[in-house]
């Protein structure tokens, strides 16, 4: 299954959604997708300004985890995406 890690990398770094929406120009509504993982389908122009803004690479905001491993220490099953 392909997570998205947006809130514990914003909790991580204490930055607000409003923050990351208001600096990146993201509507609410869909950083709010992201945020509760709740996207089908990833927008590369999306995915780019909050790598750019959060100063991560893409792999670190979205990665695959086992569905075993999904209540599970993220460092255990985690794969990350390149």
């Amino acid at each position: 299954m392909i997570t998205c890690r947006l809130s514990t990398i914003l909790g991580a770094k204490r930055i607000k959604v409003s923050d990351v929406c208001r600096a990146t120009g993201i509507a609410r509504a869909t950083l709010d997708r992201y945020y509760y993982d709740r996207v089908n389908s990833f927008d590369r122009n999306v995915l780019s300004k909050l790598c750019d803004y959060l100063q991560v690479l893409p792999g670190e905001l979205i990665t695959k985890v086992e569905q075993g491993d999904l209540f599970s220490n993220p460092t255990d099953g985690e794969m990350r995406l390149a």
